[in-house]
């Protein structure tokens, strides 16, 4: 088969490797109908992210067909379509029984495209089936669905659920990135009162508005505006800068909520001088992928409608490598999220 290959910092390559094939019991072997490439991809192909081996299969989010199982695999058969999950969760040890897959001690959490070969490549091996795959609904589009590998669960977890959103709360997203527009959109389930996007980019700051942003706006008079009156109850930090994260402190209410998804590559400065006194609570964390299946039960086809805008873009395999260059320009262009397929 052919996947993209990371070979040590800033070199990849779509080449031919072997077929992988069924390790463990609980493996599935997937063909891979649709993929995508994420900031956390980037991060590995720069060699930002340590334990990364020279040869690896690079991408962990996926849609795609079950070809093969292994005996311990119960819930997933040969021909399924199923959503592939970021996180491999064993299922048994206490950490995914509390769904907190992302902390497994039994061998789980982030694997694929981190410690086992991943899922931007023709065919996969996927740990944990049971725990680490979901059926795909007729309804959703490949293409769509990918986004419930790892987009969804994020902003909802560590974004909407992790900063409290409620009835009637105000929320300030910053970074209208794909994880930053998820979130966005996922916080009008719990009908906050006003949900502000703020980013760099104007096109993103275009599709933050017609996915039903209240405001959507550079940084400045806005955040001025909330940090000089009674700030925000929740602020949602999606861009994974220190000058993004400093903007949520800024804009966040005393007794309000920052709740951190961005993932940060450098020192950010907390800065208690201003936050000490102000009673506010900070999240952080890894996505656990365990509110996947609630995620496929509750969003509507308007919110699929919505979120299937995220999607800019659409590449062939073998051009997985122009996938991470749109990427590191998104800022510039606008550009979500690319999709890579078969062709």
């Amino acid at each position: 088969m052919h996947a993209f290959v990371y070979h040590g910092p800033g070199e990849g390559h779509w080449e031919s490797v072997e077929d992988p094939k069924i390790e463990h019991p609980a493996d599935a072997l997937v063909r891979i109908e649709a993929a995508t490439v994420c900031v956390g991809d980037l991060h590995v192909l720069r060699g930002d992210i340590g334990g990364v081996k020279p040869g690896t299969v690079l991408g962990h989010e996926a849609v795609g067909e079950i070809m093969e199982v292994g005996p311990e695999v119960h819930a997933v058969v040969p021909g399924d379509e199923v959503i592939l999950s970021s996180i491999s969760a064993c299922g048994q040890c206490l950490q995914c029984r509390e769904g907190a897959y992302g902390q497994c001690t039994q061998g789980g959490g982030w694997l694929l495209g981190h410690e086992v070969n991943g899922t931007q490549a023709e065919f996969v091996r996927v740990p944990f089936a049971d725990h680490s795959t979901h059926k795909l609904p007729y309804t959703l589009d490949r293409s769509t669905a990918v986004l419930f590998s790892e987009v969804l669960p994020a902003a909802f977890e560590l974004g909407v659920r992790n900063g409290k959103v409620r009835p009637g709360a105000v929320v300030v997203v910053v970074g209208a990135g794909p994880v930053g527009l998820a979130a966005l959109v996922v916080a009008g389930i719990f009908t906050p009162a006003r949900v502000v996007a703020v980013d760099l980019s104007p096109r993103r700051l275009e599709i933050a508005t017609g996915l039903g942003a209240d405001a959507a706006e550079l940084p400045g008079r806005l955040i001025a505006e909330l940090s000089e009156g009674p700030g925000a109850d929740v602020v949602i930090e999606a861009a994974g800068s220190p000058d993004s994260f400093t903007l949520c402190t800024r804009a966040v209410r005393s007794g309000g909520h920052i709740a951190n998804i961005g993932m940060h590559d450098s020192s950010v400065t907390l800065h208690l001088e201003n936050l000490w006194r102000k009673n506010v609570t900070i999240s952080t964390g890894q996505v656990d992928t365990a509110s996947t299946h609630w995620l496929l039960e509750t969003l509507t086809p308007t919110h699929m409608e919505r979120l299937s805008r995220l999607i800019t873009g659409t590449l062939g395999f073998a051009r997985t490598s122009d996938a991470y260059e749109a990427l590191t320009t998104a800022v510039d262009t606008g550009a979500l999220r690319t999709v890579l397929q078969p062709m």
